[in-house]
């Protein structure tokens, strides 16, 4: 079968354009299985999805979004049945709420996969091409004779080995942009890949939803991680990667065997970073030099908050804030870039919780630090206490982009407006009221370069807010 694997384009992201990496896992297992994939992400192409659609003469369109693109994705299986495709919907809005697009208000939509599906999508297509029942598809929600259909879940696959690698030589890697333009400048000329070298994570933060990888953590074997970076590095010639697992590094020992490894095959001469961050509890000293000559250039740490009691209670983040010191220690004393995540705005988050954050991220000092306004996405501990006891006000499913400068829900004894203030008081007090800071920015080319990109930002982040701060939402 001739399969167009699709990712939605959207406004709500940034100028960041990283390949989708999900997409890849699928269109490998697909070729693996004879069938012939395409891969099209909106965000890079530039021909409309009608005219790749009739030059492959593709017959099935597999969509993956997350939840601030769900409408995108259903707008795109709108084309998809005007075309005389079958759509298929798959990634980790539909895993958490698959019902919705199978109902009748999304004819456009003719089946969905929850859960992990490199193995179901070769049902699937097998289904489709009559070797197979659709009924025995696994995580499959579809209709009969009008009726939607539920079969039976898809479990986590538990060798990650048997999965070949991401089918990396179809991505249009150069209309890609580096991994964080934001921080080191626009590079238009990047060959960036990302790496994904386990699965899941057994933490239970109360904000993150973690739909299709689970709270099992499954690594890849060392010598499978080090097969697939020594193909991106030699043979696709990357001039980045970075690492986008939930938690790469929770067994201690094999973060280093693997940056051993990258020491000893060569294939540290290409810089790397870690995308989402590394669990500060699972660090040593050691790690980080290991880090430093297996080429990586940045490592994040997601710090969330600077009030003990938000973070144990609130977040249950499982770790200190004496953890998250000696991390920033470690890594700088290595010579690595520091990058911190924090939130604001999490349920029970006052003013003095907020500024406690603020003064731990200026203690900490990182290179780069990303704030972030809590969200609450539906799956989450976080969602449900919201939905419980307060009101959540994100009325489209595109305020749910963590890049929204808007709060989402209120609580009792919770101000959103505060939240919002206090979040762009952050960014002021870390950035704009520090002249190292101002120098850094200024200083880069792209500063000038993307005069309009920067005048945005700067208003985004630094323009205050005019609040009345009072100790409840009205």
């Amino acid at each position: 079968m001739k399969v167009l694997l699709a990712s939605p384009e959207s406004e709500v992201w940034t100028s960041r354009k990283h390949i989708p990496l999900g997409l890849g896992y699928l269109a490998a297992v697909l070729r693996e299985n004879g069938h012939q994939v395409g891969i099209f992400d909106s965000a890079i192409e530039d021909e409309p999805l009608e005219t790749v659609v009739r030059r492959g003469g593709y017959e099935l369109l597999g969509i993956s979004a997350v939840t601030p693109l769900i409408v995108d994705a259903w707008n795109m299986a709108k084309e998809g049945k005007r075309l005389g495709m079958t759509t298929l919907l798959g990634g980790p809005h539909l895993t958490l709420m698959p019902e919705e697009s199978i109902g009748p208000e999304h004819l456009e939509v003719d089946y969905v996969i929850q859960g992990e599906a490199e193995q179901s999508i070769i049902e699937f297509v097998d289904a489709l091409e009559g070797r197979r029942p659709m009924e025995t598809v696994h995580g499959l929600y579809w209709r009969k004779n009008g009726e939607m259909q539920v079969n039976a879940p898809a479990g986590l696959i538990p060798n990650l080995d048997a999965i070949p690698y991401p089918a990396h030589d179809l991505y249009k890697i150069t209309r890609y942009t580096n991994l964080n333009p934001l921080t080191d400048g626009l590079d238009t000329k990047a060959r960036a890949y990302t790496i994904m070298t386990s699965r899941g994570c057994p933490y239970k933060c109360t904000y993150c939803s973690k739909p299709i990888t689970g709270d099992t953590w499954r690594p890849r074997s060392v010598a499978n991680v080090i097969g697939e970076w020594r193909w991106l590095v030699k043979d696709l010639k990357a001039t980045e990667i970075g690492l986008t697992d939930d938690i790469w590094n929770l067994k201690l020992d094999r973060a280093k065997e693997i940056c051993r490894a990258l020491v000893a095959e060569g294939l540290n001469t290409v810089p790397w970073t870690t995308v989402h961050g590394m669990k500060v509890n699972h660090t040593d000293p050691e790690l980080f030099k290991l880090m430093k000559a297996a080429g990586c250039r940045r490592v994040g740490f997601g710090v969330e908050s600077g009030d003990p009691t938000i973070l144990r209670n609130v977040i249950k983040k499982s770790q200190s804030l004496d953890m998250v010191r000696n991390a920033f220690k470690w890594a700088k004393d290595a010579g690595l870039q520091t990058m911190g995540f924090f939130i604001y705005g999490m349920p029970q988050e006052t003013a003095e919780t907020m500024e406690k954050t603020t003064r731990f991220a200026l203690e900490l000092d990182p290179d780069h630090a990303h704030f972030m306004l809590a969200t609450p996405y539906p799956g989450t501990e976080m969602y449900d206490v919201i939905k419980q006891y307060g009101n959540i006000f994100a009325n489209e499913w595109a305020d749910y982009a963590i890049q929204s400068d808007k709060a989402r829900f209120t609580m009792p004894d919770y101000d959103p407006d505060l939240v919002v203030h206090k979040w762009k008081e952050a960014y002021r007090r870390f950035y704009l009221y520090r002249p190292k800071r101002v120098w850094e920015k200024v200083s880069k080319k792209s500063f000038w370069t993307d005069l309009p990109g920067t005048v945005a930002n700067a208003m985004r982040f630094f323009v205050p807010e005019k609040v009345k701060v009072v100790g409840k939402a009205g």
